[in-house]
């Protein structure tokens, strides 16, 4: 895991390249290292405590659904692009089927309620959940 070196008040996704790219063993025993870095990389974003909560709750739910269709031995993969008040989440599995998406699990329901946007990417081998967080202090103070 790299964490960059950048300003907090300066965006941070120069050539829009992920700012911490995090690969994990596709397996649930490692859910609350991606939980745990994510709270991480929000607190270093200024995000309130309220918000940090909520975002490792949808990034655990993420988590969940891609975990389902990853294929045996497979590694996990999140990206995190930061940018002031705002992060980016992708977690990112192989999986040999195009699984389709269950728009409506409670996994998925409790994500696109607590994230500010989320998208669902099956396509060639790989199973993806992207999330958006904006903290609702950006902007306060400022």
């Amino acid at each position: 895991m790299s964490v960059p070196s950048h300003p907090a008040d300066q965006p941070v996704t120069p050539g829009g390249r992920a700012d911490v790219e995090l690969r994990l063993p596709a397996d649930s025993a490692y859910a609350s290292v991606l939980r745990t870095t994510t709270a991480g990389l929000a607190a270093r974003l200024d995000f309130t405590m309220d918000d940090i909560e909520d975002l490792r709750i949808a990034v655990g739910e993420a988590n969940a659904m891609v975990l389902e269709h990853a294929d045996e031995g497979s590694d996990l993969v999140a990206t995190f692009r930061l940018s002031p008040g705002s992060m980016v989440v992708a977690i990112t599995v192989e999986a040999a089927t195009n699984p389709v998406p269950d728009l409506d699990s409670f996994a998925w329901q409790v994500l696109t309620t607590l994230a500010s946007s989320a998208d669902i990417e099956s396509s060639r081998g790989r199973y993806a959940v992207v999330l958006t967080m904006t903290s609702s202090a950006a902007g306060v103070g400022g």
